[in-house]
């Protein structure tokens, strides 16, 4: 059973999705993204499950601080948008909760509360 959560750990929503995790009785590892970074193959792999509308956090300060060059070329091609993530990991939805749980993949972006219920029910 080996999961991650993905983030940035002053984040209140990350909070909350590392309150769930523990009331689970859900052991993890944390990756924080300001410290350490993220890599292009986990990005790419978190849009090809999940589709880049659902990782790229379009509501937060970062993007919108980006140039309207840089938003449209996001816009424009799925692969620019990911180089943008690597780069703006602040842009990434929180938290990001990838690995294995009872012999079964997770892979969740955002906190919801019954999405983790579900993810991580023991059978």
């Amino acid at each position: 059973m080996t999961i991650t959560i993905y983030g940035i750990k002053s984040c209140s929503t990350m909070k909350k999705a590392f309150a769930k995790l523990d009331e689970l009785s859900v052991d993890y590892s944390f990756h924080d993204y300001k410290k350490q970074g993220v890599n292009k193959i986990d990005v790419q792999h978190w849009v090809d499950a999940l589709g880049v509308d659902k990782v790229l956090n379009k509501r937060g300060m970062t993007w919108r601080k980006l140039t309207d060059e840089q938003k449209q070329a996001a816009d424009a091609t799925v692969e620019d948008a990911i180089d943008l993530l690597v780069v703006n990991t602040s842009m990434i939805k929180r938290p990001i909760v990838e690995g294995q749980f009872a012999g079964r993949s997770v892979l969740l972006c955002g906190f919801d509360e019954e999405a983790f219920d579900s993810a991580f029910h023991q059978n």
